[in-house]
């Protein structure tokens, strides 16, 4: 009698995890939402599809095609590699003011979750506070640090903007508690309102953007532009589309890469939008077997010198273990990087607010967590790499994982 007990309590705990996860996959696109999509000149054949260049002339999803899936699973699970810190990540509590600030303000709460104050306005770009980026509360990646503030204690923002649906960046159970906490409108790619719709989202606080459109927002014009990924929910692939984003207001600008293989439209986005303040740009979860759809650390400076930004702000990376380069080789190479170049640079901790225009000088916090592989400096050399420019780089470094 007491095993049948166990056996039916294990069989509801499951059955209590699992229940969201038919919901967490989310919605595909129906009626005016699918005529929509269909008409943008990114889908074609079924899929939205990335830009035409050298690096992306196949469907975006097969960078991550099952020839490479099986040698990428074996070096994660036995790689030798430090891929988690060796202590606490220190957390800041965020101290963003109740009063709206002017000037450009960035609070970074790890992975690609960033508060944006920009010229009186909030913008909240991805965010995620679940403890797992996956559709199930018992698998997938799960946080190295807690989320420096509780969700229900953000300040009111004006805008909540997503790059793309996947679930390090789009998460189920904080775009719930946004909705009740918050009542700012959900700017997304073209598609995500199919997931929003699903997860009970009002109609008139989803605002669907194709690349190179915008919507006006507390003052501030965000402009959906083009990125190099893919998307997809579980078993669904590319059917909803992908973007970086450009924030503008009165007098400053931030330009957010979303993730991104580096490729040939940043210069591009750089002359239309360009010069910026800031720049997010996604420096970690890179490997070889998908170079298209994320960047190095040293190709997130390239893309900032291309859009022509002023301080780079460094994101997707410390929060989830989701790639096979140590732990501490985003930062350590962007740094590297950024002092050789002479690119002005701020590493927030988790939770930490950044002034734009008075950061503070950068502090190697991450190294203190990680023993660099032997020849890494634990303050950035001087002696510049090789030169950066608007065609794809490939700086060696000796964090960068083998392939």
């Amino acid at each position: 009698m007491r095993r049948s007990l166990v056996a039916l309590g294990l069989l509801g705990a499951a059955a209590w995890a699992l229940r969201d996860i038919p919901v967490a996959v989310g919605g595909r696109a129906r009626g005016d939402r699918a005529t929509r999509v269909a008409r943008s000149p990114q889908f074609r054949d079924g899929r939205f599809r990335n830009r035409p260049t050298p690096a992306a002339d196949r469907t975006p999803s097969a960078a991550m095609a099952p020839a490479t899936l099986g040698s990428t699973l074996r070096e994660m699970a036995l790689g030798k590699e430090q891929r988690t810190p060796l202590g606490d990540i220190p957390l800041v509590t965020p101290t963003v003011p109740a009063e709206r600030a002017q000037g450009l303000h960035l609070t970074w709460y790890g992975h690609a979750t960033v508060l944006v104050e920009i010229d009186g306005a909030r913008i909240l770009f991805d965010p995620v506070w679940s403890d797992r980026v996956s559709p199930s509360r018992l698998a997938g990646p799960r946080r190295l640090h807690r989320p420096p503030q509780p969700l229900s204690e953000l300040p009111a923002v004006d805008a909540v903007v997503i790059s793309h649906d996947h679930y390090d960046h789009l998460d189920l159970p904080t775009i719930r508690t946004l909705l009740r906490t918050q009542t700012a409108p959900i700017v997304v790619p073209l598609g995500i309102g199919a997931h929003l719709e699903r997860w009970k989202v009002p109609a008139d606080r989803i605002v669907e953007l194709d690349w190179s459109e915008s919507a006006e927002v507390a003052g501030i014009t965000l402009t959906a532009t083009p990125a190099q990924h893919f998307s997809g929910r579980l078993f669904t692939r590319d059917r909803t589309l992908w973007t970086s984003w450009v924030a503008a207001g009165p007098v400053h600008r931030v330009f957010y890469t979303g993730d991104s293989g580096y490729f040939p439209g940043y210069a591009e986005i750089g002359a239309e939008h360009g010069p910026f303040d800031a720049t997010l740009v996604q420096i970690g979860a890179y490997n070889d077997n998908w170079a298209d759809i994320h960047m190095t650390p040293e190709e997130g400076l390239a893309t900032h010198l291309d859009v022509d930004g002023g301080l780079l702000v460094p994101v997707h990376w410390a929060t989830f273990n989701l790639a096979t380069h140590p732990w501490t080789a985003p930062a350590d190479r962007l740094w590297h990087a950024a002092r050789a170049h002479r690119v002005p640079l701020a590493i927030p901790r988790p939770g930490e607010r950044v002034d734009v225009h008075n950061p503070t000088p950068v502090d190697p916090w991450w190294q203190r967590l990680g023993a660099p592989p032997p020849g890494t400096p634990t303050r950035p050399s001087d002696t510049p790499p090789p030169e950066l420019s608007t065609a794809k780089i490939n700086t060696p470094s000796p964090t960068r994982c083998p392939s």
